[in-house]
C-alpha cells in the first residue's frame, strides 16, 4: 500500500512569536489617551499655578500702594469684599457683624468674627493702627482671599 514514491511527513512547524513591533492599533489609541492625558493635566496645573500667582500680585500690589496700616486695612476690606462677591452677590452690602460672620463662613475658626478679623470693622477709619494687628490680618485676608479667588495652596 506504501509506495516508494509518497512524500515523508514531518511535524507541523509552529510559527514564530508576533513582534513586538510594531505596535498593534490598540496599543497605539491607548498611548495616544495617556498622551492626551498627562498634557491635560500639565496644562492644568499652569493655568492653576498662574491664576495663584495673579491672585497673589493683584493682593500684594494693593497692599504695597497702601502706605500706612490703617490703608493697608482699607485695601484689604476692599479686596475681600471683590473677592466675597465671588461667592454671594450680595456680599458687598454686608456690614458689621454679619460681614465677619460671612468671612468666617466655611471655616472652624472665627478669626474674623472673634480674632484679628475684627480689625476691619474699625481699622480702615482709625487715624493710627498698630502695625503688629495689621500685618496679622493681612495673613489671615490672604488666606481668604486666596480661597475665594479659587486657587489653593
Amino acid at each position: 500500500m506504501a509506495s516508494p514514491k509518497q512524500l515523508p511527513l514531518r511535524d507541523v512547524h509552529l510559527p514564530g512569536a508576533p513582534s513586538l513591533w510594531p505596535l498593534a492599533p490598540g496599543w497605539w489609541l491607548l498611548l495616544a489617551a495617556l498622551a492626551a492625558l498627562a498634557l491635560s493635566l500639565w496644562w492644568w496645573q499652569r493655568r492653576r499655578t498662574r491664576r495663584r500667582r495673579e491672585a497673589e500680585r493683584v493682593f500684594d500690589e494693593a497692599l504695597a500702594a497702601a502706605t500706612t496700616p490703617a490703608a493697608q486695612v482699607a485695601a484689604i476690606s476692599e479686596l475681600l469684599r471683590r473677592a466675597g462677591r465671588r461667592r454671594d452677590r450680595a456680599a458687598d452690602t454686608l456690614d458689621g457683624q454679619a460681614w465677619l460672620e460671612f468671612l468666617d463662613r466655611g471655616s472652624k475658626r472665627r478669626d474674623f468674627a472673634e480674632g484679628p478679623g475684627r480689625l476691619l470693622l474699625e481699622g480702615g477709619y482709625r487715624r493710627q493702627v498698630d502695625p503688629a494687628q495689621a500685618a496679622a490680618l493681612r495673613e489671615l485676608a490672604r488666606r481668604r482671599f486666596l480661597q475665594w479667588m479659587g486657587v489653593r495652596a
